[in-house]
C-alpha cells in the first residue's frame, strides 16, 4: 500500500512537472524578429535600434532577433525568410522598398506569423498580409510642412510670388513618396500662388542633398523656400546655400527634426520641421507586436503624433538626441 502511494505521488509529480513545462512553453517569452532598413544611413535609425533593444531588454516577456538590411532589399527579403524559418512569434519590418518586400511579407502571413510594418509602410497591395502599421502619418507630415512653409511666406509677405524647390527621400521608399505627396497636395491649398519649381531626390543623405542644392542654386536665381523630406537632407541643402552666400532669404523646412536641424533653428538659419522621436517610434513598434500577440484589437494604421516645430515654438521641445 505504501509503495502504491509512493508511485501515485511520483506519477502526480511527473504530471505537474509536465504541465508546468507546457505552461512555460505556451507562456514563455515571445520571440519577435525585426529587420530594419539601414541603421548606418542616419542617426535616426541608429537611435531607433538602440531604443528598440533597450525596450526589449526591459521586458522579461520578450526576446528579440535584431537584423538590419543595410539598405539592400534582397538582403531584407532573405532576412524575412530566415525569421520565418526560425518560427518567430511576430516579425517587424522597416521596409527598404515598399513594393519589393510584398512577396516575403505574404510568406510570413501564410506561415501565420503576424507582421508589423514600422516607420514606413509597404505598398497598398501588401496591406492584406500585414497585421498593423506602427509609425508616423507621413502624408500629414508633408501637409504640416506645407503649412509651416506657407505661414512663413505669409509672415514675410511673399506668399504670392515665392518659388520652392523640394529635396525628397529615396525613390521607391514609402516615407519619401508620402511626405512629398502630402507637401505637394497641400501647398497649393494653403498657398495657391507659391510655385514648386522642381523636385530631386536626396536619398536621405546629407552630402548628396548638398550636391542637389548646389545644382538648384546654379539653375535658379530665385529660390525662396526649400522643403526636404528630413532634416538630415535639409541641413545638407542649408550648407550648400551658406557656402554660396544665398542662405539669407531662403526658408528651409524639413521633417523629422534632427539635432542638426534643431541647432540650425537655434542659429536662425533653418525655419522649421516636424518633431518625430525615434524612441517613440521604436517603442510603439515593439508594443504593437506585443499587443497583437496578446490578442488585442488594434487599428491597421497605428499612428503616433508628430507636431510642427519652428523657431517660434522650439522652446517647447527638447533637442533631439539623434
Amino acid at each position: 500500500m505504501r509503495l502504491a502511494t509512493i508511485l501515485t505521488a511520483s506519477v502526480a509529480s511527473i504530471a505537474i512537472v509536465a504541465a508546468g513545462a507546457a505552461f512555460a512553453e505556451a507562456h514563455g517569452p515571445k520571440r519577435i524578429g525585426i529587420t530594419q532598413n539601414n541603421v548606418g544611413v542616419d542617426s535616426y535609425q541608429t537611435t531607433y535600434e538602440q531604443a528598440f533593444i533597450a525596450a526589449a531588454e526591459a521586458n522579461a516577456d520578450v526576446e528579440v532577433v535584431v537584423l538590419d538590411a543595410g539598405g539592400d532589399v534582397a538582403r531584407q527579403i532573405a532576412q524575412i525568410e530566415d525569421l520565418i524559418q526560425q518560427e518567430v512569434d511576430a516579425i517587424i519590418i522597416w521596409p527598404t522598398n515598399g513594393e519589393a518586400v510584398i512577396p516575403a511579407v505574404r510568406k510570413a502571413s501564410q506561415a501565420e506569423i503576424p507582421v508589423v510594418v514600422t516607420n514606413s509602410n509597404i505598398a497598398e497591395a501588401g496591406f492584406d498580409f500585414v497585421s498593423s502599421f506602427s509609425g508616423p502619418d507621413n502624408i500629414t507630415q508633408g501637409s504640416r510642412a506645407a503649412e509651416i512653409m506657407c505661414d512663413r511666406f505669409k509672415a514675410l509677405g511673399s506668399e504670392n510670388e515665392a518659388r520652392v524647390v523640394q529635396i525628397s527621400g529615396q525613390p521607391g521608399y514609402t516615407t519619401a513618396i508620402e511626405r512629398a505627396k502630402g507637401f505637394e497636395d497641400h501647398l497649393p491649398e494653403v498657398c495657391p500662388n507659391v510655385t514648386l519649381v522642381e523636385t530631386q531626390p536626396g536619398d536621405w543623405n546629407r552630402e548628396k542633398s548638398q550636391q542637389v542644392m548646389e545644382a538648384f542654386l546654379v539653375k535658379y536665381d530665385d529660390i525662396d523656400g526649400v522643403y526636404a523630406g528630413d532634416d538630415n537632407m535639409g541641413v545638407g541643402a542649408l550648407n550648400a546655400a551658406l557656402a554660396a552666400g544665398r542662405a539669407e532669404g531662403i526658408t528651409f523646412v524639413g521633417a523629422t527634426n534632427f539635432a542638426v536641424g534643431y541647432e540650425a533653428m537655434e542659429k536662425g538659419e533653418y525655419w522649421g520641421s516636424i518633431y518625430q522621436s525615434p524612441v517613440d517610434d521604436a517603442e510603439a513598434a515593439l508594443q504593437t507586436a506585443i499587443d497583437l500577440l496578446n490578442g488585442e484589437e488594434l487599428p491597421f494604421l497605428n499612428y503616433f503624433d508628430t507636431p510642427k516645430i519652428t523657431q517660434d515654438n522650439m522652446g517647447d521641445f527638447t533637442k533631439p538626441v539623434f
